[in-house]
């Protein structure tokens, strides 16, 4: 993966759910939130991370979930064409969880429990089909929810530059959450170490780099965040 830009970013905490106020939110943000065709939500109909394998969704989205006592839970699936190589899509099923808090300058900040992980499947690479851990620190610098008309609560997330994720909808008040601790043991502490699967996936799926997020690393006491994109 390439680091595309890099922030110095100084954050002093406040515990979770502080921030609900107009400014930020028109619903509590607690509940499940899922991108699109809401085809992709957080639980256990995405992934199973006993066996760590994923649930193909029929289409591709993101699903956030929050619980009222700091707990977070995020699913995602996303596949990338390749104009030059039309043969080439590539994508990545991605999930983690964890505890999250809201920072005195209105960003989020979310800490994985270290059991994360995600399956790449790239048709044209050397290695097609491999799993790698995921447990990057993200930071959300704004969030805010907003009332559809016809949708109802819509949640905008935005990453630590400002690029925004695809809004999502409230699809359930109560989080769709698996339990709120590891649930594996994971060998190695890197967030990125990989390990070879035959087809890990509990169903067939199209052609599915790795996922492009905000994350954090500490730095002489700071909080470096690091824009990644796909390699």
């Amino acid at each position: 993966m390439f680091v595309s830009s890099v922030a110095l970013l100084a954050l002093a905490t406040v515990p979770a759910l502080a921030q609900f106020d107009a400014a930020h939110n028109a619903t509590p943000i607690g509940g499940t939130w899922a991108s699109g065709s809401k085809n992709v939500v957080t639980g256990s109909s995405f992934v199973n991370p006993a066996n760590v394998s994923f649930i193909y969704p029929t289409t591709t989205g993101i699903s956030f979930s929050f619980s009222e006592d700091g707990f977070y839970e995020i699913a995602r699936y996303r596949m990338n064409g390749n104009g030059s190589s039309p043969q080439c899509i590539t994508g990545v099923m991605n999930w983690a969880h964890g505890t999250f808090t809201y920072n005195n300058n209105g960003s989020m900040t979310m800490y994985p429990f270290g059991d994360g992980f995600q399956q790449i499947q790239a048709p044209c690479s050397a290695t097609s089909n491999f799993l790698e851990n995921y447990n990057d620190t993200e930071l959300y610098q704004l969030w805010q929810i907003f009332i559809d008309p016809t949708d109802g609560p819509k949640l905008h997330m935005y990453q630590f530059d400002g690029s925004p994720l695809p809004p999502m909808f409230l699809i359930s008040t109560t989080p769709n959450m698996l339990p709120t601790r590891p649930l594996r043991n994971v060998s190695s502490p890197s967030s990125t170490s990989s390990f070879n699967v035959s087809k890990r996936s509990t169903n067939d799926a199209p052609p599915v780099g790795r996922w492009a997020t905000a994350s954090l690393t500490a730095v002489g006491g700071l909080l470096v965040g690091a824009l990644l994109v796909l390699a």
